[in-house]
């Protein structure tokens, strides 16, 4: 480690990690905030005039796709930085457009809701990926202190994240919805701003520069590179904002056309699997199942997501229409109860796996999958249930929503961290970053998927096998269609968990010594 690193430190960390936390924990304000209230504010203001279950639909859709887009950006972003740019400059990049967005979603106009969208869009691509790799590269290889570094770094994430929907759910509540989008860009102008600094001083030492100057440097179609990768970051922002709008006019107007969204992810996967293809035909035996294996463990950790992610949007909606919450908090608030959650049990779960270690007693990570699953389900099963203890005006104890909660939590700590860890030890190495790309992708495929699944909860869904539409009023009817679909997801998920629970000894078998 460099002298400046060395002589930077504050309770045994590089100064450097500090001011990288800070960021994050204001970037991940700024993202969940907005994200708590996105889809009350489709389904609330900018579709009020329409139908009920056409806007439910619309907005599930649009939530959908820009979480696809979301997560599919910070691979791009992750390559440009390592070739061109270094994590420096896509940081700041991509901090700039993120406080373009969420200033720019704080108007009250439809025109620039897509704009803004894509903007974060464009910046969640150069900065996600880009901030995390910065914190690796504070510590040398082998460095002891590396583990903690990310817990703390993942402590400012998730502070971020279970303080951000409270604040913007007040202030969206008693003001607007646009002073809550407003506040997420405060955040995120903080997180800028703590960025700026300590990219001025020496606390990152020399990590994080492009890796050629001169390269940056050289014009390219009249513009030195580092002024061209900017601008072709700004000229891709219209480009995702109309792959956004296309959702609205295909829904609003019932025509058929080409998803390009649905499109882009289906061309995603074929190079994926064209890359996996090649690789399996130049590698090992060893490497072929342990790839397998990554293949797996990426399948199960999609399906996780594509249920998780019901929670910023039908489980948002639920929560608003069907729940009877606390005074103090609205329906966008409750999606700080997963970060709580997470700050509540990480360091325990942690400590659990030291121990059961060991003891000799630690589960595989397949075992350690079917019960993240199974937890899952169970969460759902509890969502589900609910309706059974609603009171006349279909509202539902909060208790419900807090255990549900709960149990996806303690899932996700099952599955995500251990996965994570397993991308980088059972992938060849010649493609362990490309690998860890695509497990990132398994977030954008999932966001896909748990929008179709969230328009199942949509009234209009049920017109069909209704005798009588009046019941579209009758507010045990919508409760209805949310613990229907959870209940279904509940069945799916313990499926899956079962299925890699039978899946555990071919998967242990193939993974060849490692846990």
């Amino acid at each position: 480690m460099d002298n400046a690193i060395k002589k930077d430190e504050v309770f045994g960390h590089p100064k450097g990690l500090f001011y990288l936390f800070f960021a994050e924990l204001w970037e991940r304000f700024s993202f969940y905030g907005m994200r708590a209230l996105l889809i009350l504010y489709m389904v609330n203001a900018l579709f009020e005039d329409m139908n009920k279950g056409v806007a439910d639909k619309l907005a599930f859709a649009i939530y959908g796709g820009y979480g696809a887009l979301v997560y599919f950006t910070p691979v791009i972003g992750g390559i440009i930085a390592d070739r061109y740019l270094g994590y420096r400059r896509a940081i700041m990049l991509g901090a700039i457009l993120f406080v373009l967005g969420h200033f720019v979603l704080a108007i009250e106009h439809p025109v620039f809701f897509y704009g803004a969208l894509a903007l974060i869009i464009v910046g969640n691509g150069f900065f996600k990926p880009n901030i995390s790799s910065l914190v690796g590269s504070l510590y040398e290889r082998g460095d002891k202190r590396r583990d903690t570094g990310f817990t703390i770094f993942y402590m400012g994430i998730n502070m971020g994240a279970a303080t951000a929907p409270l604040v913007c759910d007040w202030l969206g509540r008693t003001y607007g919805y646009h002073y809550g989008f407003g506040a997420a860009g405060v955040g995120m102008l903080l997180g800028l701003i703590v960025f700026y600094f300590g990219n001025r001083s020496t606390v990152f030492g020399d990590r994080g520069f492009a890796p050629s100057e001169p390269l940056l440097n050289e014009k390219y179609l009249g513009l030195k590179r580092k002024h061209l990768i900017t601008l072709l970051a700004f000229l891709t922002v219209p480009v995702f904002a109309l792959m956004l709008y296309v959702y609205e006019y295909k829904v609003v107007a019932d025509v058929k056309m080409v998803d390009i969204i649905g499109s882009l992810q289906a061309i995603i996967i074929l190079a994926v699997l064209y890359v996996i293809g090649k690789t399996f035909l130049e590698v090992s035996k060893v490497e072929k199942q342990r790839l397998i294996v990554v293949m797996l463990l990426t399948f199960f950790m999609t399906v996780f997501w594509a249920f998780f992610e019901l929670s910023g949007s039908a489980l948002t909606l639920f929560a608003e229409r069907n729940v009877d919450l606390p005074s103090w908090m609205g329906a966008a608030a409750t999606n700080f109860i997963n970060p709580f959650f997470i700050i509540v049990f990480a360091v325990p779960f942690s400590a659990l796996w030291t121990y059961l270690s060991k003891i000799k007693a630690n589960p595989i990570t397949p075992i350690k999958f079917a019960l993240g699953l199974g937890q899952l389900g169970l969460s759902f099963f509890v969502f589900a249930m609910s309706i059974n203890y609603a009171d006349e005006s279909g509202q539902v104890p909060f208790l419900f929503l807090w255990l549900g909660y709960m149990f996806m939590t303690t899932g996700e700590l099952f599955l995500s961290p251990v996965g994570l860890s397993k991308v980088t030890e059972l992938s060849p190495l010649k493609i362990v970053g490309f690998m860890m790309g695509v497990w990132f992708l398994s977030s954008s495929f999932a966001h896909f998927i748990s929008a179709q699944i969230a328009k199942l909860t949509a009234i209009d869904e049920m017109d069909e096998i209704m005798t009588d539409l009046s019941q579209v009023a009758d507010p045990m009817v919508g409760l209805a269609a949310y613990t229907d679909t959870f209940q279904l997801v509940a069945y799916v998920a313990l499926g899956f968990g079962f299925l890699a629970l039978l899946l555990s000894p071919i998967i242990k078998k193939w993974m060849h010594g490692v846990h």
